[in-house]
């Protein structure tokens, strides 16, 4: 176990899971009071807030730049992966792949499947940007 929490992939894997799960799952209650869409941003607003406390915390800890900047390019490199999350889920949803017996599943899948496409994103933002 100790030499998977030494592993930064691995570390960034636990903290970005865990706010992703945070994500997906207030999405279900949001969902409602509000539209979808409105809800999966909410949703990765509330997820991005825990996502920085939880990389800041547990995978980028050695990071030398002022809090302001890490805050500053944390929300610059959340909104372009919080943008492709939303775009990604409503697009996902309202394809035309959803078989009928499987629509009710659709928007926690499709959810999910933008949460994953805004997770890479979200690596490769915050390695070079905001924690480097």
């Amino acid at each position: 176990m100790k030499a998977l929490l030494a592993d930064e992939r691995f570390r960034f894997l636990l903290a970005g899971g865990s706010a992703s799960l945070l994500n997906w799952l207030v999405r279900f209650p949001l969902s409602m009071v509000m539209p979808y869409a409105a809800a999966v941003t909410v949703a990765t607003l509330i997820g991005m807030a825990a996502g920085f406390v939880l990389y800041r915390s547990l995978v980028f800890r050695g990071s030398t730049r002022p809090l302001w900047l890490q805050i500053r390019d944390f929300i610059g490199v959340n909104i372009i992966a919080g943008i492709i999350t939303v775009i990604s889920a409503v697009i996902l949803l309202n394809g035309p792949w959803w078989p009928e017996a499987y629509r009710e599943f659709a928007p926690g899948i499709s959810h999910l499947a933008g949460i994953g496409i805004g997770a890479v994103i979200n690596f490769f933002g915050h390695k070079l940007f905001t924690f480097r």
